[in-house]
């Protein structure tokens, strides 16, 4: 990546923080973006807090998606930037009134040391929680300010009002008109007296009001919540991570009332139960949350159908994402089929829904009652683990989101002779619009591989191809590549281990779970596999595709 000349003037002045007093006066607003970034860029904690404290826009975007082999902000230099907005709050030149912190979070214990996905959550939500304790303590401030200029105020009536008294039993009689003027100026002076009074009246009423609700935090805090509603002066935007742990911080900083305001673009749930989700989705704001991933959940199919309609009050609700929910439908529970058309008619409700993903839900057969009533096609269909049926994927292949799919992922659903069908019709309809395919640990040897080739050739808009852990040979896998470098789109291929380079005792189908766990041969070369498809590649003329058999370290994003 070739660095700007304003990007390398930028990270040459916040390299030095002892030389910031002398130029953070005189810069202009157009340069605080590209120093900002050098900042995040070099590790500059103390230049980012001073940038942000200052910054002299409406808006401010920290985070979005990186290019390749960008890593994430670094962890002090989030924190600076949190306590930097908390600052600006009293500070006259900070102009900040959108924070937009999505896609900010790194993977814990990544390089660099960035903050995850749930580390930034509870950071943001303690930020939140202290600057309504700084506006507190603010307002606490102005109020004694108040009352020590009305005490003063008093106490000058008070003494103009002696003044006046004993100027009058030293003064003979005069005439009317003196009289008149005396009593209307001493009319004036009391009407006066009578407002400060009324307002140390009503300023001594609050006092033993707010001492009476001391005893009560919970009605005392809806009144603070209330005085501080229409006060928010930062919006703060985020991918939000609760789980067990962070639930009741969470709760509390989203029912918090103060300068922060807390709102979500994807929240994503593990290990709570129904009720907390629950609660979370009420205290949300309705606008802007655009999908929920909830993992590691006992939902159930009843806590599922209870969430469903909830999920309908937010109308920018794009994406749902399900993983580990405990919900078996193979179980022959009663109800079975109520709790189906509930789920159904849940669905329904979501008249935004683009992507669904529900992994290891266990939905044999049950493909068509929950996809037929969504009421727009999705776009992205993610249904590893599934279980799922012939009945299944031809319904899949013959539905209103066939055409219309840009990611599919079957991963671990076996495939035999007689689901290959309905996936090459599934393919042959989606060939114009699908850019990433997962068939990973799908069973598929030589035999299989051979005839699907041809329906996979066809898809000329695919970008990534997944099929690692599948059974295949070393003449399947060249066949795979050859196929992979005549597509022109196609710019990554995760592929599996050739058999050759497994110990010898495999099974003559293995799982993909055997295929895992079964120990390379150590006396094969596995550079050799790597050199021999490359060679396929450069033969091809191809230097655009990438070939990689590490399935821990793929990911498909990297294309787009």
């Amino acid at each position: 990546m070739v660095l700007s000349l304003v990007s390398l003037c930028a990270k040459e002045v916040v390299s030095d923080h002892s030389s910031s007093p002398c130029w953070l006066r005189w810069v202009p607003r157009e340069l605080y973006r590209p120093l900002l970034e050098a900042a995040f860029t070099s590790c500059r904690p103390l230049a980012v807090g001073e940038l942000v404290q200052r910054w002299p826009e409406r808006a401010l975007r920290v985070g979005g998606r990186r290019k390749p082999g960008q890593t994430a902000p670094n962890r002090l230099c989030i924190q600076a930037l949190l306590l930097a907005v908390v600052r600006g709050l009293s500070d006259r030149r900070c102009a900040l009134q959108i924070l937009d912190l999505c896609g900010l979070q790194g993977d814990e214990g990544g390089m660099g040391d960035p903050m995850g996905g749930w580390s930034l959550t509870v950071a943001l939500c303690t930020m939140v929680v202290q600057a309504r304790g700084g506006a507190q303590r603010a307002q606490r401030r102005d109020g004694e300010r108040e009352r020590k200029r009305f005490s003063a105020l008093e106490r000058e009536k008070d003494i103009k009002r002696e003044r006046g008294q004993w100027r009058r039993g030293k003064e003979p009689n005069g005439d009317e008109a003196s009289n008149d003027r005396e009593r209307m100026a001493l009319s004036g002076v009391l009407g006066e007296e009578e407002m400060i009074k009324g307002i140390r009246r009503r300023m001594e009423i609050e006092r033993k009001r707010d001492g009476t609700l001391a005893g009560s935090a919970g009605i005392k805090k809806e009144n603070e919540e209330r005085d501080l509603g229409s006060d928010v002066l930062v919006h703060v935007r985020a991918d939000l991570f609760v789980n067990a742990r962070s639930w009741e911080r969470a709760r509390v900083a989203l029912n918090t009332a103060g300068p922060l305001k807390l709102q979500c673009r994807y929240l994503r749930v593990e290990e709570i139960s129904v009720s907390s989700i629950r609660t979370l989705l009420d205290l949300l704001p309705r606008q802007g949350l655009q999908g929920i991933d909830v993992r590691y959940s006992s939902l159930g199919v009843a806590g599922l159908a209870e969430l469903l309609p909830l999920l309908s009050a937010f109308p920018a609700l794009n994406s749902l994402r399900l993983h580990y929910c405990n919900l078996d439908f193979r179980r022959d529970h009663p109800g079975q089929e109520e709790a189906l058309r509930d789920l159904s008619q849940g669905l329904a409700q979501l008249q935004e829904l683009r992507r669904l993903s529900l992994t290891a839900l266990r939905l044999p057969g049950q493909l068509r009652v929950l996809l037929s009533s969504l009421p727009q096609p999705l776009e992205i269909v993610e249904l590893p683990y599934l279980s799922l049926s012939p009945a299944d994927l031809a319904y899949l292949s013959c539905s209103h989101h066939a055409s219309t799919l840009q990611q599919l992922d079957l991963s671990e659903n076996r495939l035999d002779e007689n689901t290959l069908p309905s996936i090459r019709r599934l393919l042959s309809q989606a060939s114009s619009s699908l850019q990433h395919l997962s068939l990973s640990g799908c069973g598929l040897n030589d035999s299989l591989m051979a005839l699907l080739l041809p329906s996979l050739g066809g898809c000329w808009a695919l970008k990534s191809l997944a099929l690692a852990l599948n059974p295949l040979s070393m003449s399947g896998l060249m066949d795979l590549v050859r196929m992979a470098a005549q597509m022109p789109s196609l710019r990554q291929l995760l592929y599996p281990n050739p058999l050759e380079d497994y110990q010898p005792g495999l099974p003559d189908r293995p799982s993909s779970a055997q295929l895992l766990d079964w120990p390379l041969d150590e006396t094969t070369d596995i550079n050799m596999t790597s050199s021999q498809l490359n060679r396929v590649l450069i033969d091809s003329g191809r230097t655009d595709l990438f070939l990689t058999c590490d399935l821990l370290n793929y990911d498909k994003d990297l294309v787009d």
